[in-house]
């Protein structure tokens, strides 16, 4: 049996042993070392070369997010976030981490749990996690990406495939990756594009709640949480993302939220967002599945490319995790698979007079 190696990054020294303590219950795993705040992190990956970091993200000397940084750009390792952080600016710390290379987010236990639940939630997490391939920080690994020639197949789209063709909305579904990936795409479109974007995250509601001001901070472009009943011509230019716990449709020109049945186990889902641009908008549609776990948005996919809209994937080689894109290409419902930095540029063809 593998032993998967974990170092527990944690300020608090009754959290970090409680941490510990937990992850030493599980027999294939050991905690290889301990760190109070960033530097001693950084140091302790480049000498113990874990498996795993769990990091905590408000600590003295460096902060998780400036610890994760560095250690994706020179010591990759697969980080989950510990953090009972949520307040706004805290929040945005967790989402630079995880747009820095990050791999997921857990919240801190608050004591009010079920006996053992937040503790095996801890160890399923930090195990999926362990499974996941490293990558550098994501800005230095798409410069590496743009040198090398790809052989992605289909490729990239060419005019015939706007000619006859007016698209109307996008929509764009993302998990493990994702708001690294979604923030890139979002500051190269430039400020002609003018097509409505609908994007589902998956996160958990606790870490949810700031994201789309957040993402607002990363672009030029405006982003807002959905809002039940506006109407999709007056959202022109901006990003909507869809609120935690919350699955975002469009139905008769307007957004609707609705609290349906999980899909995947995800809600919002990538699937229902997509299904309902296939029946609103059938050709007029495209969609973007990018990096994330499980398989939420092939469907979806499969639906708008039955409807004669236009799709897109991210590829192998610049997703974190590449699962939800490739369940999408394995139901050969793709039209595109595409590096990220290709995506960009691939939807501004689109709309190009």
């Amino acid at each position: 049996m593998s032993v998967i190696r974990v170092l527990v990054v944690e300020d608090s020294l009754t959290i970090r042993k409680y941490l510990c303590e937990v992850l030493a219950s599980a027999p294939d795993i050991e905690v290889v070392g301990e760190a109070e705040d960033g530097k001693q992190a950084i140091e302790l990956c480049t000498t113990l070369r874990p498996d795993v970091i769990t990091m905590d993200m408000m600590m003295p000397l460096m902060t998780g997010l400036a610890a994760t940084e560095y250690i994706m750009a020179y010591c990759p390792t697969p980080i989950l976030i510990v953090s009972s952080s949520t307040n706004r600016g805290e929040l945005f710390k967790t989402y630079d981490a995880l747009a820095a290379g990050a791999v997921d987010v857990l919240d801190k236990p608050f004591g009010d749990e079920p006996s053992t639940v937040w503790e095996n939630k801890f160890i399923a997490t930090v195990k999926l996690v362990s499974r996941i391939r490293t990558i550098t920080h994501p800005r230095a690994r798409l410069a590496d990406r743009q040198r090398r020639n790809t052989s992605d197949v289909p490729s990239a789209p060419t005019a015939s495939d706007s000619s006859k063709r007016q698209f109307r909305i996008v929509g764009i579904g993302a998990s493990t990756g994702g708001p690294g990936a979604v923030a890139h795409i979002l500051r190269t479109l430039p400020p002609g594009f003018q097509l409505p974007i609908l994007l589902v995250v998956h996160m958990g509601e606790a870490f949810g709640s700031a994201f789309a001001e957040w993402l607002d901070t990363q672009t030029s472009r405006p982003v807002r949480c959905a809002k039940d009943g506006q109407t999709v011509t007056s959202l022109m230019g901006q990003v909507v993302v869809a609120p935690p716990n919350w699955h975002m449709i469009v139905r008769g020109g307007r957004l609707h939220l609705t609290q349906e049945p999980e899909r995947h186990s995800c809600r919002p889902s990538v699937d229902v967002l997509f299904e309902s641009l296939a029946a609103e908008y059938g050709p007029a549609a495209t969609t973007c599945l990018l990096t994330g776990m499980g398989r939420d948005g092939a469907a979806g996919t499969l639906a708008v490319r039955r409807a004669g809209g236009l799709t897109f994937a991210q590829d192998e080689a610049s997703c974190v995790v590449y699962g939800m894109p490739r369940e999408a290409v394995l139901l050969n419902a793709v039209d595109h698979v595409l590096p990220l930095n290709e995506i960009s540029p691939a939807l501004v063809r689109l709309v190009a007079t």
